[in-house]
């Protein structure tokens, strides 16, 4: 037997329209499937399934940083970060471009060192 079904029609901005759905598309999910899922929510939750408001203290993106808040930020996660596996070159080369130390590793130090005096909590002037 066929699941009966029904039209939603909505009118939704075409960039938030494009974004969810490329979202929903890299989790192989359809727009109706989703779109079906948030009702479904609703009907769980009685109500949204989260509470809309404006986050107060939401993150901020790495050019909205300082570089002494991104430094700390990187060592805080790096301290965080299990020391006994060998960490992936190519996230290396991020954290080290995002904290401003690549011209450091070129000249100075391996990664593996700038990333050990990372974790060790050392903050860097490049």
């Amino acid at each position: 037997m066929a699941i009966k079904s029904s039209n939603v029609a909505a009118r939704v901005e075409p960039e938030i329209k494009d974004r969810a759905e490329a979202i929903l598309a890299s989790l192989g999910i359809s727009a109706s499937a989703g779109i079906n899922m948030f009702y479904r929510q609703i009907i769980l939750w009685n109500g949204l399934p989260f509470r809309p408001s404006i986050p107060s203290d939401r993150p901020l993106s790495p050019n909205e940083m300082t570089t002494e808040e991104l430094d700390a930020k990187l060592a805080r996660g790096l301290a965080h970060a299990p020391s006994e596996k060998p960490v992936d070159t190519k996230m290396k080369t991020a954290v080290l471009e995002l904290a401003g130390l690549w011209k450091r590793h070129e000249n100075e130090l391996s990664v593996e060192e700038t990333v050990r005096d990372m974790r060790k909590g050392r903050s860097f002037d490049t």
